[in-house]
């Protein structure tokens, strides 16, 4: 059921969803959450889309905010849906005016009584996402540096103003990254002597997986640009060979462990749906994300050698042994070849001087003849 309303208000379109229910036969809510989603007009469809698809997990009222701010009257117009496959309830609110400066004013009589609130921001989100006015709003925010061009910029001001509650879909989309490398090192207990992260130029989710790695293992971590998409190896240089997982067409990785044969695993890149559905799980402070962030600033100030993992640190030391080895191998050689070469030389003498005595005899035979027919 879809209902229009056009110049409302929040208690009407809390009647309106009240009025849908019924109509759909479900007076009881039986939602676990609110998303609110402030998002713009060209990619609303898109946010909607993927709330929705998370509500099958999750089902939730979700609130999307697109706030005109400008010259003309004050005004708000909805859309209210429940029902036509949507697993909650959806409420479409255009904020027009001075109304788009406190957006809180609207959301807040809609928000479910005594349930969590997650407040999205598809295109990228404030600096600081606690300080915004819906941002207080919300127990989780959810940005997602991917979606600006300043993406390290946004990262610096971010960590600065962290609060618990704050994500970023670059940090959920290493999810599965982190879990498989972690799982690496339970395997294979070892000595990490470096590490580095390949992944296209600009990719926020690189610049957090190499801080997490920095400030869990606490080494060097070198950052490569690729052809993408995303981010697409990390490498963890070990004193037996590197510890690899390489994804380099979005959807099917290699694992490399040293010892082992390598492992086809599935790693395809997740839609928006499957991310937010990740951080609906979730409602608790993420205090590694926290870390990271810290991490990720004190790597921004870092020269760019102190970036770089060394010849040393990325040979490992089975390699060191085996380069030894051939050398060691390559010298016996060498002097085993003298003494060959010393007999093969005296064996060419040997055979010239037999070759020349040959060539001699038969003109001493004939000078013999000519003095014995003198005589």
């Amino acid at each position: 059921m879809i209902i229009d309303l056009t110049d409302t208000t929040s208690s009407e379109i809390a009647s309106a969803l009240l009025k849908a229910r019924r109509h759909a036969g479900s007076p009881a809510m039986g939602m676990v959450g609110t998303i609110v989603v402030v998002v713009d007009e060209a990619s609303h469809h898109d946010a909607m889309k993927a709330a929705n698809e998370a509500g099958r997990e999750h089902p939730s009222r979700v609130l999307v905010a697109i706030l005109r701010p400008g010259r003309g009257a004050s005004g708000l117009d909805a859309e209210v849906r429940v029902g036509e496959g949507i697993p909650g309830e959806a409420v479409l609110l255009r904020l027009h005016g001075e109304l788009a400066k406190v957006p809180e004013s609207v959301i807040t009589p809609l928000l479910l009584p005594d349930s969590p609130v997650i407040v999205w921001w598809p295109g990228g989100g404030p600096k600081v996402p606690a300080d915004d006015p819906l941002g207080r709003l919300g127990r989780r925010r959810v940005t997602d540096a991917a979606a600006t061009r300043r993406a390290s910029v946004d990262f610096s001001a971010r960590a600065e103003g962290y609060k618990p509650g704050d994500t970023d879909f670059a940090w959920t989309r290493l999810t599965p990254w982190r879990a498989l490398m972690a799982a690496a090192l339970d395997q294979y207990p070892t000595k990490v002597t470096g590490a580095e992260v390949a992944a296209a130029k600009g990719n926020p989710s690189a610049d957090l997986m190499a801080a997490w790695l920095q400030s869990r293992l606490k080494v060097p971590v070198e950052q490569r640009n690729s052809r993408g998409p995303g981010v697409t190896a990390v490498r963890l240089f070990t004193p037996s060979g590197a510890i690899a997982l390489t994804r380099p067409d979005g959807a099917v990785a290699t694992f490399s462990v040293p010892g082992q044969p390598d492992r086809p695993v599935a790693l395809k890149r997740r839609t928006t749906s499957e991310l937010l559905s990740e951080e609906l799980r979730r409602l608790d402070p993420d205090d590694v994300y926290a870390k990271t962030l810290a991490c990720k600033v004190e790597r921004d100030q870092l020269p760019a050698a102190e970036k770089k993992v060394d010849a040393t640190a990325r040979k490992s030391t089975a390699a060191s042994v085996t380069a030894a080895g051939k050398k060691v191998v390559a010298a016996q050689k060498k002097a085993a070849e003298k003494p060959a070469a010393a007999k093969k030389a005296a064996a060419q003498k040997v055979t010239a001087k037999k070759t020349a005595a040959k060539k001699t005899a038969p003109g001493k035979k004939a000078a013999a003849k000519r003095t014995a027919a003198k005589r």
